[in-house]
């Protein structure tokens, strides 16, 4: 693909090629992904160039959700947990307060779970209840209290549900889509619009309110998140609060030189 269509949180320069590596299909889309060649070069820094990247990635030192992964292209999105094999480190993927993913490192206890949002739920034969993750899993048995837009705590190992965090009110959650994608906050009101999308209100750390649809939201906890989160708390900072940081820097360069 055209380096010029890729999505914008891939963070690719305009003049550093023309091309960029098109995700293979996967559990993500291609605007809700990150392919692996881009983890390893851009992100990692563990290769100088997509030759190496891909010679990284086909001697399984690249693990996904506890599963190696040989695909150069493979697509890894939202809340996957990324292992690097010879360094033991592992990275949780978060967006940061303007819509961007951000690989977030984590304990090894950690790195055995993931939370998964519930898309959809359907009935199989002898009234076996399937649930529809965000990442295009089919989990089997799911409990009857468990319904859609709520989200789980799922081990990588065992497949088992430990925890379950429900779509409501004073509940903890992040966008992870439109003008808002990356911010966190609870839950204050959902309102139901017919024949629309229905909207949902959160509150930030800080107070700001901010909108968005039902469908961009995902829970991360009952009142403290399930996973680690950046270090902003999903809080998007303010034009005059990111001209003060800049400043800060600048000022700490000129010391040290």
């Amino acid at each position: 693909m055209k380096r010029l269509n890729a999505p914008h949180h891939w963070m690719l320069h305009k003049m550093g090629g023309i091309y960029a590596p098109r995700p293979s299909e996967g559990p993500h889309k291609i605007a809700e992904c990150l392919p692996l060649t881009l983890i390893v070069r851009n992100r990692l820094h563990l290769a100088r160039d997509m030759r190496e990247a891909g010679m990284v990635i086909r001697q399984k030192n690249i693990a996904v959700d506890g599963k190696p992964r040989m695909d150069e292209g493979y697509p890894a999105g939202f809340m996957d947990v990324l292992t690097v094999a010879k360094t033991n480190k592992n990275y949780r993927i978060m967006y940061d307060t303007k819509g961007r993913f951000q690989l977030l490192p984590i304990k090894a206890e950690e790195a055995q779970y993931k939370l998964l949002k519930i898309k959809a739920i359907t009935t199989g034969e002898k009234g076996i209840f399937y649930g529809h993750t965000h990442d295009g899993r089919n989990i089997r048995f799911l409990d009857v209290s468990i319904q859609t837009s709520d989200t789980i705590k799922f081990n990588l190992k065992t497949g088992e549900v430990s925890e379950v965090a429900k779509f409501e009110t004073n509940a903890l959650a992040q966008v992870t889509a439109g003008k808002n994608c990356g911010r966190i906050g609870k839950i204050a009101a959902v309102t139901k619009y017919d024949g629309s999308h229905t909207m949902v209100q959160l509150v930030d750390s800080e107070g700001q309110k901010f909108i968005t649809r039902q469908d961009n939201v995902f829970v991360l906890g009952k009142e403290k998140s399930l996973v680690s989160i950046p270090s902003a708390n999903g809080v998007r900072a303010t034009i005059t609060k990111n001209r003060e940081l800049r400043l800060k820097s600048l000022e700490k360069q000129h010391k040290q030189e």
